[in-house]
């Protein structure tokens, strides 16, 4: 045995032997028993026994165990076998086979016996026949299956002459210098080697020595003597010399003896120190003398009550067991023994069952101290002292013989005393006990039948080796003694067993699967009257101790209740009968053995170290916090690892953090919105941890409000401790010798930006030792926040498996219902449960409120008050900042009605009146509002404001905190005060004041608001100046009203304050007059400066909002530090603006006038691409980031430095094209591969290659230095690949085993291993030392194409031309996720730095991030025309390094700050659009695989379809407006409920991509057109096909129903239009003309004409009646995708592959507009409908969605843009950059890139100017000082 846990664990920590061992049980009951159900229930324990056992000794490599598991498993299959059972069986031998086994062995298996033979109850524990006088029982096999350690505490030695933790580690040192010479072989190394010193050290032996005798000296002086400190010193009795135990004895004594009032403690105290002695410590007359003073004081307590009787008696029967065994005899009958003996027969009269039963106990135990020892006595009788409760020392205890011991028990009447009379062994006397049957008797009556107090009987000494078995851990023995005991069936020895089980039960340091057991043995007592009888007695004190355990708190509460509910249910009308009896009667006093509680005084030894007490401290804050968590409602949140996993990534917060708190994690960051629950989690976990705090050894959680922390970044935890009223001594006693569990609640209100971990020291030498949790709202934090929380090692960088992340999730639909229950059951609202679920399903925008905890809050405190008594429900609108202003008025409301009803001085009475007759509601606001401003104004929005009448009397806080006008108006705010701290209740309310500041509706509630002139449908046209082109200006179009000079959006920037900006822009869209309000700040920054803060925040609101500036006279607004992002400026006039560090991140600024604008430090989120005379095939960075190397298609290799995007070196390297570049790790080389059979090495410093390595292959597709730098690995169309020695050229291993070219080739971060990919669809794992390859990875079903490591190698990434992602466990090859968003091969896939994201670019042109624990996609970046080649992140994991076939390197920018932009638009290309025909909504498909549903009118999307696995190319309306069709890119039709978003229907005819559907007039038929050249058309209501039309000799690429529904037109690649008729499917007509594939055609809305888009870069006009083209419309300059006519049948639009869309007047064919500067291609294009007939929508290869308003300005039209619905691309396509100042080189050319116009101003020249100006103002300065 070795030292370590001896605390049994659950299955999963049971070695391979012992899982196998618990296996083979399960496996002979399941083999013995004849019920098929119960046996098999037994196999499926056997097969997860089995399964740990597999996987543990797989883990220590066990393969003697591998093998006896394989037999095992052999074994279970055949019997599932005979059972019936064959897949289990099937499944078991496969298993079986996978570890060795043989199927020629298969006959070999027969039902096994005795399988258990290696539990410690052996079959040598059975009886011969000759003992067998008596029947055996048996109970349910998982009852006490084995014997185990028994519960202890583990200890590790201290440091030399370090301070003991406490009195039970001196014990165990103690111990161990006494037992060295038995202990030494079986100690853990830790222990071993202080063994060893210790000994060699006498001063360490005397000085510990010395401590046990002090703290002895200690408890001599301590007058109190609680149960703490009598239960610390007799820990002692174990290792003390014969003086000190004989002085500690001595102490007990005289204390019992001299005490007025019997000291129970000392005398348990006495009972356990002379159990715990050292045999030779005690004599036989200590002990008599003892016995004769506990039985005069049992004689003199005798009126005393019968607690005190009890618990005399019990410690009576304590030194009676002692004396036992300690073979004590000869006891003088006359003065002791009789009157003991007569004194204990008397209290069999007394009324207490607890009482009589430990009396008769008592008896038994009397009778045994005069007999010679006998064969039990041996048996039991210790070999040495006894330890108890310390880990590894339970060994030195010799377990007992149990048949021996059974024996004893059956001999116990004979050989007496050593007398030679010969006693009549008495049989049990069960024909006097009652039985259910008879019962009519009491409760104490039927136990009184079962006790005996006139002769020896054989159930005490059961009873005796039970406590030693159970001591011992012996617990498979002790159930056998139980069952085989003689006195099985006595009441006595089943009431002692069953007490002994309840002890078991209730003991929380037994294992849980322990503690189960217990209970469910008494159960089996209960409920078998077969093997146990049928005694009330027995039956009534199970309940009785189930009830007890049932009250108390722990595991046991639960194994108790589900039995109490089983033995309930039993149908037994006996049995029911007691049943309700006991609980008429309710639990009787039971006083459970349990290890004493650590409460009380400073222990002992705390003392003699001189330890300052601090626990008395933590019990106080313990107690405080618990008291302070409340009955409040609490959900347990749920978690994601981002904010981008998907939703079916959630995990359960708490679990995770526990996970947290156990490994070697440091710090736990916890992500969420405001409101979402963070601080609710923490005190809910501070809580918890409290609950499970172990005194003294525990971890103490530590809740750390971080606002109310001055500076906490320096000695955070002695600040709080200081404010939890610790001393100075307690916190440095804390600091070195205590744990702390830290949460740390706030980070951001607190405004940090320090790493707490690091600046505090935490973990480092001499410093505190704690994990910390922190808490943040996501918004506050940027995208490079890690550093902020990253623990680092000391000495070391900074490790990112240290730092552990979670965002909180908003709340599940289930979530809201048990919120909404709890909170009803609590709080007895004026609404039901009923009543909030119906307004949740039918107010919209409710259901998404109530996700966040604090909303819900809100929620369903004001919805009673905001819902008038019959308004209809659906009609009402709720917002996020209408439930504030509801919630404010009603607290301060209810503060109204609280100050009312107290009594008031008449001051303060007076002032109430006034404060009422003005308006207290009112007054209040303001309260709140100016408190809100001050807060911002004073103290920069720090949540906490310190007030001290001392300090702050006269400053601004007395006038909120001081002021008696004040007093009532703060009681009536919703704020909280703790001492001198006062705050709102909540951040977000802060955040409401100011915005209330801001604006408040109230204030305007009696004023006419000014409207402002929108644009069309909700964009801002132009009323700023009088030079507006299409609206007249108009004076009252802007408020009368100046800008309000003292607004907070005046003084304080608010730009990033995220949360303020929520509540603002909520105000926009609900009051016009703010939006007006914000509109004239904009207005007025034109000529004065001063409101430039005002304006930066103001156009930051609007464009939050959602408004869009289109067509808007912008010139000279002065917006600087503005956040624009994602913004919509289309054709907007920005001359001369002063734009100045705006964020223009993903803006749309088609067509607009930036000349002579003030662009300095704009960002753009973006960097220019470099374009290149051929594809670039392969990119890399270098290690320290200054310079990147890409390879072109024309075997060119080109170095750039990244300060300046200059070229640096340039290799004419492959002549047949570069396909791999890679930098060394140290940046000394350059690894080159191409389209031949070479690796080439250059030297980044000069332009000749230097090394040349012969690959034997064709061609070499991947290369991959070292993570040292010495050795490269290559590979390519041979399908061995090769490891090569840099420095000498030597092939030093190679790699057998792919079938196919690898296309991949990386090594692990630790070097020592290698994993490829190949086109065989494969993944493998190789040791770079052996060249064994480990593990294949198998999942991807075509070629892989590129794998990664993660940086911390336990991750392997993939991607494959199957077009996913996959992610695998390094360890095990399991794969964890399969991505599937990219809609196309993705070609290369690369690890961030730090290991937090993966990149991967795909031949779809996109660059996709993704998170790399759950899968989820957190960005897409789109830029490249054409597939992405290669990916590289820079060092830092700031930039990634791009290449593509569409001849281009891109830089992309992944730390420009933190997006706030939620994609409006697909992040695919748009492949179809329609309007409905209602005109209220748009619907589009995408091969982002969705479907959208968009408001005609605003542009938000409603709605997302998804359902197809792949691209979707085409979408369509039924005329009925209820359904939707879709086609994709492989066969599928899909019909869609519009109402439910439900699939109706999914047709699969069709053996190729789906390129058009379109509906019938009627709407009852579907048509769709393939790529397998036909046309399919369904029947919606049988879901059949009702034909097909077959004609076309290639791809039909369009459909479309004439207006009457009689004829279909389609057409296709094979250049042809044709007709059907709809009834005989016959083709009625041919149209020829097109010289290149027609993409597109409709029908004219009276069906005359028909319009067709050509790839030939032209429209026709078709005339029907005499099928001939009528017109070609020539005006495009590249492929035609799309046409559509007006409603009215006027006007055509077509859209091109030009990026252009033009109008044409059918009759003339003549082009009346042009629409031109899309971003890309157009591939769908509809008009709006017949009552919206002037708008136009159009779709495009990026994903962008925009809405025209088509203007008709006489003979031609004008289009202008109503709305835009983008994936955040750069739009400045068009925009003049004339003359703008301040922009970098990099910023010029990536508007240039992107279609800017225009030569910006040099950077130079305004350089110059400042230089200029700053000698002009350094030169007045001079001036001004020579003046003076």
């Amino acid at each position: 045995m070795v030292f370590g846990s001896f605390v049994v664990s659950p299955l999963g920590s049971l070695s391979p032997q012992q899982a196998l061992v618990l296996a083979n049980v399960y496996l002979d009951n399941a083999w013995n028993i004849k019920d098929t159900d119960i046996a098999l229930v037994l196999c499926h324990d056997t097969e997860v026994s089995l399964s740990r056992a597999k996987k543990a000794a797989k883990h220590f490599e066990n393969q003697i165990v591998i093998g006896d598991i394989a037999d095992a498993y052999a074994s279970l299959g055949k019997l599932l076998e005979e059972r019936g059972h064959g897949g289990g069986a099937q499944a078991s031998y496969r298993k079986a086979t996978k570890l060795g086994w043989t199927q020629d062995r298969h006959a070999m298996f027969s039902p096994p016996t005795h399988t258990a033979r290696s539990l410690d109850v052996s079959e040598s524990t059975s009886h011969s026949p000759q003992t067998k006088r008596h029947d055996i029982v048996t109970i349910p096999a998982h009852i006490f299956v084995k014997n185990i350690r028994p519960p202890a505490v583990e200890f590790k030695p201290p440091e030399a002459y370090g301070r003991l933790s406490n009195t039970q580690q001196l014990v165990y040192c103690l111990s161990l210098l006494q037992a060295s010479h038995s202990t030494d072989n079986i100690l853990e190394p830790v222990a071993h080697r202080w063994l060893q010193a210790t000994l060699m050290d006498t001063e360490e032996q005397e000085r510990l020595n010395t401590m046990a005798t002090e703290v002895i000296r200690v408890f001599k002086r301590d007058e109190l003597k609680d149960a703490k400190t009598v239960t610390e010193v007799v820990r002692l009795s174990p290792v003390l010399n014969k003086d000190a135990f004989h002085g500690l004895l001595s102490e007990f004594y005289s204390g019992i003896d001299h005490s007025g009032l019997l000291n129970f403690h000392q005398l348990e105290g006495l009972a356990q120190l002379i159990q715990g002695a050292d045999p030779g410590h005690l004599s036989a007359d200590d002990l008599v003398k003892i016995l004769d003073l506990l039985s005069k004081r049992l004689r003199d307590t005798h009126q005393q009550s019968t607690h005190h009787l009890r618990q005399l008696t019990i410690a009576v029967s304590y030194v009676l067991d002692a004396m036992a065994d300690a073979k004590v005899t000869g006891l003088d009958r006359e003065t002791l023994h009789e009157p003991l003996s007569a004194y204990l027969k008397e209290l069999k009269g007394r009324s207490d069952a607890y009482l009589v039963y430990q009396a008769a106990y008592a008896y038994q135990a009397l009778l045994c101290i005069p007999d010679n020892e006998t064969a039990w006595q041996a048996a039991m009788r210790r070999t040495g002292k006894v330890v108890q409760g310390v880990a590894g020392l339970a060994s030195a205890v010799k377990g007992l013989d149990l048949i021996k011991f059974i024996e004893g028990l059956e001999d116990i009447q004979k050989g007496i005393g050593g007398a030679s009379m010969v006693v009549r062994v008495i049989k049990t006397a069960y024909d006097g006990v009652s039985t259910l049957a008879s019962s009519g008797q009491s409760f104490m009556e039927s136990l009184k039948e079962g006790l005996s107090f006139d002769r020896k009987r054989d159930w005490y000494s059961a009873l005796r080796g039970a406590d030693v078995m159970i001591r011992d851990g012996e617990l498979a023995t002790f159930r056998k003694l139980v069952c085989e005991a003689p006195c099985r069936l006595d009441p006595a020895f089943q009431w002692g067993v069953c007490q002994r089980l309840g002890e078991i039960a209730a003991n929380p340091s037994w294992d849980v699967l322990t503690r189960r057991s217990a209970v469910e043995f008494l159960g089996e007592i209960y409920q078998n009257d077969t093997a146990w009888g049928q005694q009330a007695s027995i039956k009534q004190w199970i309940i009785n101790i189930l009830m007890q355990l049932a009250s108390s708190s722990g595991m046991s509460l639960e194994f108790a209740d589900a039995l109490l509910l089983e033995l309930k249910a039993v149908e037994d009308d006996k049995k029911k009968a007691l049943y309700r009896e006991c609980l008429k009667q309710g639990p009787t006093s039971y006083p459970l053995k349990l290890t004493p509680s650590e409460t009380g005084s400073q222990s002992l030894l705390d003392r003699v170290q001189n330890r300052p007490d601090v626990e008395g401290n933590l019990r106080m804050m313990k107690k405080q916090r618990t008291k302070e968590q409340g009955s409040a409602v609490y959900i347990p949140p749920q978690a994601k690892a981002s904010f981008q996993a998907a939703d079916d990534a959630r995990f359960p917060l708490m679990e995770k953090v526990k996970e947290f708190l156990n490994s070697e994690q440091k710090v736990f960051l916890l992500l969420g919105d405001s409101g979402a629950g963070k601080s609710t989690f923490s005190r809910e976990l501070e809580f918890e941890l409290w609950q499970m705090y172990k005194t003294k050894t525990g971890r103490i959680p530590l809740h750390i409000n971080l606002p109310a922390i001055d500076k906490p970044e320096h000695d955070l935890i002695a600040k709080q401790l200081r404010r939890d009223e610790f001393t100075e001594p307690q916190i440095r006693e804390l600091k070195h010798h205590r744990k702390f569990i830290l949460i740390c609640d706030g980070y951001d209100e607190s405004q940090q930006a320090h790493n707490l971990y690091m600046s505090n020291r935490l973990n480092e030498s001499g410093e505190w030792d704690a994990q910390m949790l922190i808490s943040c709202r996501s918004e506050y934090l940027g995208l490079d926040y890690r550093d902020r929380f990253q623990p680092a090692e000391r000495n070391r960088i900074s490790e990112s498996s240290l730092l552990q992340e979670a965002v909180i999730a908003p709340f599940s639909l289930d979530q809201v219902q048990s919120y909404i229950h709890q909170y009803v059951s609590i709080y007895q609202p004026m609404w039901q449960t009923k009543d909030y679920k119906q307004a949740l399903e039918l107010i919209p925008s409710l259901g998404e409120l109530v996700k966040n905890p604090f909303l819900m809050t809100l929620s369903l405190d004001v919805l009673p008050r905001m819902v008038d008594p019959g308004q209809h429900l659906s009609a009402t609108r709720i917002t996020r900042v209408g439930l504030y202003d509801h919630f404010v008025e009603q607290w301060l409301e209810r503060g109204k009605k609280r100050l009312g009803e107290k009594e008031l001085s008449p001051q303060a009475r007076d002032e109430f009146e006034k404060l009422s007759d003005e308006g207290f509601i009112l007054n209040g606001i303001e309260y709140l509002k100016t408190l809100a401003v001050a807060i911002y104004k004073e103290q920069s929005g720090h949540p906490i404001v310190e007030y001290s009448t001392l300090v702050d009397e006269g400053s601004w806080k007395a006038e909120f905190f001081s002021r008696k006008d004040k007093q009532l108006l703060r009681e009536a705010c919703p704020l909280t005060r703790n001492g001198n701290q006062h705050r709102f209740i909540h951040r977000s309310l802060l955040e409401y004041g100011l915005a209330r500041a801001v604006f408040d509706p109230q204030d305007r509630k009696n004023r006419t608001a000014p409207n402002p002139r929108l644009g069309r449908r909700g964009s801002v046209s132009s009323i700023l100046s009088m030079e507006s082109q299409d609206i007249p200006y108009q004076e009252d179009s802007v408020s009368s009203q100046a800008p309000d000079p003292n607004s907070p959006l005046v003084w304080r920037s608010i730009v990033d304050d995220h949360s303020l900006i929520q509540f603002l822009e909520e105000r926009v869209l609900q009051e016009p007059a703010f939006k007006d309000q914000l509109l004239s700040y904009i207005e007025c920054s034109k000529t004065d400066k001063k409101w430039r803060k005002a304006a930066a925040n103001a156009i930051t609101i609007l464009v939050r909002a959602g408004v869009q500036f289109i067509e808007t006279d912008l010139r000279g607004i002065q917006i600087p530090g503005a956040d624009i992002s994602y913004g919509v400026f289309d054709s907007v006039q920005l001359q001369n603006a002063n734009l100045r560090k705006v964020n223009l991140r993903g803006v749309w600024m088609r067509q607009t006038d930036l000349s002579g604008a003030q662009m300095t430090g704009a960002q753009f989120g973006e960097l220019p691409f470099l374009t290149e005379v051929d594809n670039v095939l392969t990119c890399s960075y270098s290690p320290d980031g200054k310079s990147f190397v890409i390879g072109l298609e024309n075997g060119d290799i080109i170095t750039y430095a990244t300060s300046n995007w200059e070229k640096t070196r340039t290799w004419k390297a492959h002549p047949r094209g570069v396909l791999c570049v890679e930098f060394s790790p140290k940046g000394d080389w350059i690894a080159s591969s191409g389209n031949e059979p070479e690796v080439r090495l250059w030297n980044p410093e000069t332009e000749v290659g230097e090394r040349t390595f012969n690959a034997h292959a064709r061609f070499v597709s991947c290369v991959a230095f070292s993570p040292q730098g010495d050795q490269l690995a290559f590979g390519g169309a041979d399908p061995i690949f090769g490891l090569w020695d840099v420095a000498t050229g030597d092939c030093r291993q190679t790699f057998a085993g792919h079938t196919e070219t690898i296309m991949c080739v990386v090594f692990s971060p630790n070097g020592n291993q290698i994993a490829s990919c190949s086109e065989d669809c494969t993944i493998r794992l190789w040791s770079v030392e052996t060249g064994a390859c480990g593990q294949v990875l198998l999942g991807h079903d075509n070629h892989v194409w590129s794998v990664a490591y993660s940086p911390q190698g336990d991750q392997i990434a993939s991607a494959s031309e199957d077009t996913t992602i996959r992610l695998w466990d390094v360890e095990t090859g399991i794969c964890h996720h399969v991505i599937a968003d990219h809609s196309d091969i993705v070609g290369d896939i690369v690890y961030s730095p730090n290991g937090d994201q993966i990149a991967s670019g795909s031949k779809d042109g996109t660059l996709r991030l993704w998170d790399p624990e759950t899968g989820a996609c957190r960005y897409t970046l789109t830029g490249h025309v054409d597939a992405i080649s290669c990916v590289s992140y820079s060092p830092k994991g700031d930039q990634i390094l791009t290449s593509s076939l569409d001849s281009t390197a891109r830089l992309w920018d992944v730390s420009a700050g933190a997006s706030h932009f939620v994609s409006l638009g697909h992040s695919a290309e748009i492949s179809g659009v329609k309007c409905s025909p209602s005109e209220d909504l748009i619907v589009s498909g995408s091969t982002d695989r969705t479907i959208r549903l968009w408001d005609a009118g605003s542009g938000k999307c409603r709605q997302t379809l998804t359902g197809h696995g792949c691209g979707i190319f085409t979408v369509a309306y039924s005329p009925q407006g209820d359904t939707i069709a879709s086609g994709d890119e492989l066969d599928s039709v899909q019909v869609w409920d519009l109402e439910t978003g439900a699939l109706l229907h999914v047709f699969n005819g069709h053996s190729d991509s789906v390129n058009c559907v379109t509906y019938s007039p009627q709407g009852d038929v579907v048509a769709s057109a393939s790529h397998d050249r036909t046309v399919i058309l369904w029947d919606l209501q049988s879901g059949e096909s009702s034909g097909i039309l077959e004609g076309h000799t290639d791809t039909v690429l369009s459909v479309t129903y004439s207006p009457d529904g009689s004829r279909i037109a389609t057409a296709g690649m094979d250049m042809t239009i044709r007709i059907w008729d709809v009834e005989s499917k016959d083709c009625v007509q041919v149209l020829e003309g097109h010289t290149f594939w027609v993409r597109d055609v409709v029908y004219s809305p009276l069906g005359d004409q028909l319009a067709s888009a050509g790839y030939d870069n032209t429209v026709r006009l078709w005339n029907l009646d005499i099928a001939e083209c009528r017109l070609t419309l020539n005006g495009h300059n590249d492929r035609v995708s799309c046409v559509a006519f007006s409603p009215q049948g006027d006007v055509l639009a077509s859209g091109s592959w030009d990026k252009t869309v033009r109008l044409w007047d059918v009759a003339s064919g003549e082009s009346r507009a042009e629409i031109q500067n899309f971003q890309d291609i157009l591939k769908c294009i509809s008009w709006g409908g017949t009552l919206d007939a002037g708008c136009l929508i159009t779709g495009c290869g990026n994903g962008s969605l925009l809405k025209w308003e088509i203007i008709k300005e006489g003979d031609q039209y004008r289009a202008c843009l109503n709305w835009s619905a983008t994936n955040g691309a750069l739009c400045v396509i068009g925009a003049n950059v004339q003359g703008v100042r301040g922009l970098t080189s990099s910023n010029k050319q990536l508007l240039n890139q992107r279609g800017a116009v225009g030569e910006p101003e040099h950077l130079l020249r305004e350089t110059s100017k400042k230089v200029v100006t700053m000698a002009s103002v350094v030169s007045k300065l001079k001036t001004s000082d020579r003046a003076t």
